[in-house]
């Protein structure tokens, strides 16, 4: 369906050093960005953040992060699979370096914000890890720069992870209109990357159906490793996992509101599922591992 300009094949986003891009004059919103960022061995990037925080995260490898003269060594992790991550928050107004010795990818999750905060390091051990769901709506939430988790101006960005058959992103809700103590006015991003199995490249599946709000936004998405899909408005899920093969997406929201809060609006249709969940047991499957293996990479 539709979805012109809101999904993004692996590649479909890179510009100038990064494989994924995307900014607010890209998305045509006004808050939330993400970039990807590839290093061989070796390899350092330098970026001004003007008027943005970013987050630097790990996807796969290690590397260190230099900013208002203070320097934070990530241990990083294998691959999204393989456990939560450390990372490090840079404010608005400052140069960044990042350097990786043995090489990675790695994501810079970015809000644009007024306030200007001290950079600061996220440990691993400090990520609240939430399984959510039942049955197979069963997955796992690594709420590393959730609201209440850890301190932004704007930025609000977490991992999920879904065993391969399960959905996520369910019931499908919305954030797209500021209503007080009920729901957020929030830009979202969501970036994939799927889990292969018996040698073959996973795939899996984002919906988003309108809302009747902004821009009336209608996605059906194949998605694969390195797709990136925007959602400035609508109802959004499910987001499904085919068998065999785990899925991951890295979810950056910021907004308007003064107020930084995740607070959404189940579709009315399908409000239902939460209240079954009470009859069903979690996947056992979950959680992935809440560390990484062997500590670092």
């Amino acid at each position: 369906m539709g979805g012109t300009g809101l999904h993004f094949p692996a590649g479909g986003a890179a510009r100038g050093p990064y494989a994924v891009d995307i900014d607010p004059p890209r998305a045509g919103w006004g808050f939330s960005s993400l970039r990807v960022l590839e290093l061989p061995p070796g390899g350092r990037h330098g970026f001004d953040t003007r008027d943005s925080e970013w987050i630097v995260l790990p996807l796969a490898g290690s590397c260190s992060v230099t900013a208002d003269g203070e320097t934070f060594r990530l241990h990083g992790r294998r691959s999204v699979f393989d456990g939560v991550t450390d990372f490090a928050y840079v404010p608005r107004d400052a140069h960044v370096s990042v350097v990786s010795e043995a090489g990675g990818r790695f994501a810079l999750t970015g809000a644009r914000c007024t306030a200007r905060l001290p950079a600061r390091y996220g440990p691993a051990s400090e990520v609240p890890v939430e399984l959510r769901g039942a049955g197979n709506c069963s997955r796992q939430v690594n709420n590393f720069a959730a609201a209440g988790a850890f301190e932004t101006g704007k930025l609000i960005a977490v991992e999920v992870l879904t065993p391969g058959g399960n959905w996520s992103s369910y019931p499908p809700h919305k954030h797209d209109e500021f209503r007080p103590g009920e729901e957020s006015e929030l830009e979202e991003i969501y970036y994939f990357e799927i889990a292969p199995s018996h040698a073959t490249a996973g795939l899996g599946y984002q919906r988003v159906t309108p809302s009747g709000h902004g821009r009336g936004t209608d996605l059906l998405a194949e998605v694969r490793t390195g797709d990136t899909v925007l959602i400035p408005d609508g109802w959004h899920g499910p987001s499904v996992a085919a068998p065999g093969h785990d899925m991951y997406y890295l979810n950056v929201m910021a907004g308007p509101g003064d107020d930084r809060a995740w607070l959404i609006c189940d579709h009315p249709d399908h409000a239902w599922v939460r209240a079954d969940w009470a009859g069903q047991a979690l996947d056992p499957r979950l959680p992935f591992r809440t560390a990484p293996e062997g500590g670092t990479p």
